[in-house]
């Protein structure tokens, strides 16, 4: 881990540590760019790629120490995959297996040297740096935040990046940048349900759009959320002592194109998980502080709009925060709610409790902000691990202008999605026999596609609309390059910044 990063100056002095890549399949000395080999006066780093060890492989790391420390005292070798599959989310996975040895080791200052890599890949130096910049900002997250006294503290180093004509500075604070937004996300996600209340992530988001004057904040609680009739968050929160609250961000350029509709962005805020009456088992409810990451995630991808992107139309960001506890004013399977739409919806389920928000903020979208398109972003079902594990987001969207900008953007970023269908005969399994849906049929068919089909009755057909199921990529349940092991992963910020950008 790092405690920080910055930026150094253009050229100067010889770096402690240089990294240069390499593809698989290239043989020895060869596979190095001409500027590596220009830099590699001493012959140390060919001599480094004859060794077994250097096969080029993704992510792999090969070190040598030149004598005379030129062209710098380390230099590492990195490993960039098959030149024919090398692209931004190759170039970003290999650098953060860099970024970790060169954090353990506690260099000082490094710089990448990779014009020949990024020519073959057809990758742009602005676009690498910021890969840079975002594998080394991750690793600057806190895993130690809530240790106390029994813990040693840990002295982390703190790294310069030295730019270079593959790695321009700017390029590399863009995603230093980004990764800030990513982690705060991650500590969003992280803090304990003890802390993080509905109530608390709503000052989280006012203290984030201090400072930002194209950034402001509206929170609806209280009467409020009667009045404007959100049924999902009233029944949702109303056994926690910890009351439910809408959390409206707003992005507002300072010059605004004419006429432009807002994106709206919405995540699931459950802060706490117990399943509700229909109480979830022992081994099930630990972790559940993370049911709450579609909604810090929204408010990271707020934050990188804002600061980073800054785009010449307005942004909505909403948060249906609640915390789904237990007491005698829970609601109850065999309820029916009514909501803002006029949708009748009888709980067989209060385990079912995010979509149930997630119809408010749908509603409230539809009703309020005249939206030119909404995400959602909800740890929604078990069912979607079960489909497509870790490795993929399941994505819902018959739109396929926004369909096909969320996949340009997800393979840009790397926050893989995976389409899963709709269609008429999955909003028939959710019917009621005495409403007009239940939040959850008892039969279990089709269950990360249910949630998206009880969804579908809250947004109109002419709205365009993607649904995102991130339950699997929440969480690393293994370290994950520079995401640590049981932390949250932030997935879904930068897709949704990049998807941004593009428009």
């Amino acid at each position: 881990m790092l405690k920080s990063v910055r930026v150094g100056a253009e050229g100067g002095a010889r770096p402690a540590a240089l990294v240069v890549g390499v593809f698989q399949g290239e043989k020895g000395p060869s596979g190095l760019d001409a500027g590596a080999k220009k830099l590699d006066t001493a012959g140390a780093i060919a001599a480094a790629c004859k060794r077994g060890e250097c096969t080029g492989a993704p992510g792999s790391v090969v070190e040598c120490f030149p004598a005379g420390g030129a062209p710098a005292a380390r230099v590492l070798v990195l490993g960039l995959g098959k030149k024919d599959g090398f692209d931004h989310h190759a170039l970003h996975k290999a650098v953060q297996q860099a970024a970790k040895r060169l954090a353990s080791a506690k260099e000082k200052d490094a710089r990448f040297e990779l014009d020949g890599a990024l020519a073959a890949g057809k990758i742009d130096a602005e676009r690498a740096g910021q890969s840079i910049g975002e594998a080394f900002g991750l690793l600057t997250f806190d895993t130690n935040q809530f240790k106390g006294s029994a813990t040693p503290k840990s002295q982390w180093p703190t790294i310069t990046l030295r730019p270079s004509k593959s790695a321009p500075a700017a390029s590399i604070r863009r995603g230093l940048a980004l990764a800030e937004s990513v982690n705060n996300a991650r500590r969003w996600g992280f803090t304990p349900p003890n802390i993080a209340t509905p109530n608390w992530m709503a000052g989280e988001a006012q203290k984030l759009a201090r400072g930002i004057d194209t950034l402001s904040v509206r929170v609806v609680r209280g009467a409020e959320l009667v009045k404007e009739k959100m049924e999902g968050h009233l029944n949702v929160g109303k056994a926690s002592e910890n009351p439910p609250c809408l959390i409206r961000i707003e992005y507002k350029p300072k010059k605004a194109k004419a006429g432009a509709r807002p994106v709206v962005l919405l995540g699931k805020t459950i802060t706490y998980d117990t399943g509700g009456l229909s109480l979830k088992p022992t081994n099930f409810m630990a972790g559940m502080k993370g049911d709450m990451c579609g909604g810090a995630n929204t408010l990271g991808a707020m934050h990188a709009i804002a600061t980073v992107i800054k785009p010449n139309f307005p942004v909505v960001g909403l948060l249906v925060a609640a915390e789904n506890s237990v007491s005698e004013d829970a609601y109850r399977p065999d309820d029916v709610l009514t909501f803002r739409n006029g949708v009748t919806v009888e709980v067989t389920n209060t385990d079912a409790e995010g979509r149930l928000v997630l119809a408010d903020g749908l509603c409230w979208a539809e009703a309020k902000e005249k939206p030119a398109c909404i995400i959602d972003m909800a740890t929604l079902t078990g069912g979607v691990i079960t489909a497509l594990g870790s490795t993929f987001a399941g994505m819902w969207c018959e739109d396929d202008k926004l369909r096909g900008k969320i996949e340009s953007a997800a393979k840009v970023t790397g926050d893989r999605v995976w389409r899963l269908p709709h269609d008429e005969s999955y909003r028939e399994m959710m019917k009621s026999p005495c409403a007009d849906i239940v939040n959850s049929n008892p039969n279990r068919k089709a269950h990360p596609i249910q949630g998206a089909a009880f969804l579908s009755y809250f947004v109109s057909d002419k709205t365009p609309w993607c649904h995102l199921d991130i339950a699997g990529v929440s969480d690393a349940e293994t370290e994950m390059g520079t995401i640590a092991k049981d932390t949250p992963t932030g997935w879904g910020v930068r897709l949704l910044a990049e998807y941004i950008g593009s428009l």
